[in-house]
């Protein structure tokens, strides 16, 4: 295994292809990319195992012992590391296993430089755009969830105190401000209290 700290920019570089891998590796550390290359999924496992993890991997499909497509599925399961294949074959089925194994790009060797440079870009740039997606995602249904707490909350001073649901929010958010915390949190605070007087005798 190799590593040229060239740029901020990681490639994961795994074929089983001696050539190929020297000869990428090269190419991509002149392109600006900081290079690790693995001769096998067990030499990337290796690199992966050290809790480094690369801005992309570039996979082979068909190695000796664990395939790409096992690996991709192992990079996709951890930390949705992004990745892109590449293969001697063009074959329908291969095409369709690296399209359901979700690479960003599917790549006929023989590959150059000058061809995987600009994919490595599209990639990247894909591999930004959908994180950007999930982080949205995620934040909305936060938001969603603290929302639901939030209006149960209000629920629950309302029948507690027998207060309109306006004067409820009111009492709920005076009360959060009061003791520095987010109401949100107070919410879930509340719920859990109710909860548990619910589970009494």
């Amino acid at each position: 295994m190799n590593a040229n700290a060239t740029s901020e920019t990681t490639i994961l570089l795994v074929d089983d292809d001696r050539l190929v891998l020297s000869t990428l590796s090269m190419g991509l550390v002149r392109a600006g990319y900081r290079v690790i290359t693995a001769e096998s999924a067990d030499d990337a496992e290796a690199f992966l195992a050290s809790g480094e993890r690369p801005d992309l991997a570039i996979l082979d499909v068909r190695m000796p012992g664990t395939s790409g497509l096992v690996l991709a599925e192992r990079l996709r399961s951890l930390d949705q590391v992004p990745f892109m294949l590449l293969t001697a074959y063009s074959d329908r089925e291969t095409v369709d296993q690296a399209t359901a194994s979700g690479a960003l790009a599917y790549l006929v060797k023989p590959v150059d430089t000058p061809q995987l440079v600009p994919a490595i870009k599209a990639a990247l740039a894909r591999a930004r755009d959908i994180h950007g997606l999930e982080t949205t995602g995620r934040q909305l249904q936060q938001a969603l969830n603290s929302e639901r707490e939030i209006s149960i909350a209000i629920g629950i001073t309302m029948v507690q105190y027998h207060l309109d649901r306006k004067a409820a929010f009111e009492l709920l958010r005076k009360t959060a401000r009061t003791q520095s915390r987010k109401l949100a949190a107070f919410a879930v605070e509340i719920i859990s209290a109710s909860e548990t007087l619910n589970l009494g005798p």
